[in-house]
């Protein structure tokens, strides 16, 4: 049974919204620096700085932007396109129906603005929340870094070409450093978690150089890894488990 709504006083309303504000600042500081660094990179397959800010406005997804946009400047098909992007980003509809969960009762308009913005920094932010996730919250916790990831492509795009040489290929590794913050730590800890990446690594290099599948084209690739590794480790784990009953 769902819990009653209840209409929450302007009070509290705007506290809820200052201490999403508040908790958003680490996030957009960083996504203004990738989407940096991804508004140079669009702008250099092609695309126009007015493009390139809408695909961040609409997308919110950083992996997904950047194969997205390397698929388009490789000519690939809109199907390799839309699988890529969907396989990269399938692992929003878990986190979505886990901050479910989380929400306190709202109407089902409230929950698709804040559908809108379910991105991992904010996901693990709203989650671990030690009380209800209202839709006040969760608009203060999405708007700093909505501006900052728009903000950021827009500057990119628009500056990018005003930089030096130096200062744009450093810029061109910022989201492979991104990946790199976001595994160690948990790698470090788990080794099946090293595992999978280091079993990812070396089939990405093996799909990129060995004769005859090198040929295929990055975005299917990603696509083959993104839901061969996964299975596989799964296969494995059900295996395991069924040994050990």
């Amino acid at each position: 049974m769902s819990r009653p709504m209840k209409r929450p006083s302007a009070k509290l309303r705007g506290e809820e919204f200052r201490e999403g504000l508040v908790t958003s600042v680490p996030i957009a500081l960083g996504y203004l620096a990738v989407s940096f660094a991804f508004g140079i990179h669009a702008t250099a397959t092609g695309l126009s700085p007015i493009m390139s800010t809408i695909i961040s406005l609409t997308s919110l997804s950083s992996s997904g932007q950047f194969a997205g946009v390397g698929i388009m400047a490789a000519v690939g098909s809109y199907v390799e396109l839309a699988l890529a992007v969907l396989t990269i980003n399938l692992r929003y509809i878990l986190m979505s129906l886990s901050l479910t969960q989380k929400l306190a009762p709202m109407p089902l308009w409230h929950k698709l603005i804040i559908g809108y913005a379910v991105t991992d920094e904010i996901y693990a932010a709203a989650i671990g929340r030690d009380k209800d996730v209202t839709r006040d919250y969760y608009v203060g916790l999405m708007l700093l870094p909505v501006l900052g990831w728009t903000m950021g492509t827009l500057l990119g795009a628009s500056l990018g070409a005003l930089l030096p040489q130096d200062v744009v290929n450093a810029l061109g590794i910022a989201l492979y450093c991104m990946f790199i913050a976001l595994v160690v730590p948990p790698a470090r800890k788990d080794r099946s978690i090293l595992r999978a990446v280091l079993l990812t690594a070396a089939l990405s290099l093996a799909l990129a150089y060995l004769p005859g599948i090198s040929a295929l084209s990055a975005g299917w690739r990603v696509i083959l890894l993104a839901l061969a590794i996964p299975a596989g480790l799964a296969w494995r784990d059900t295996r395991a488990g069924g040994a050990a009953v």
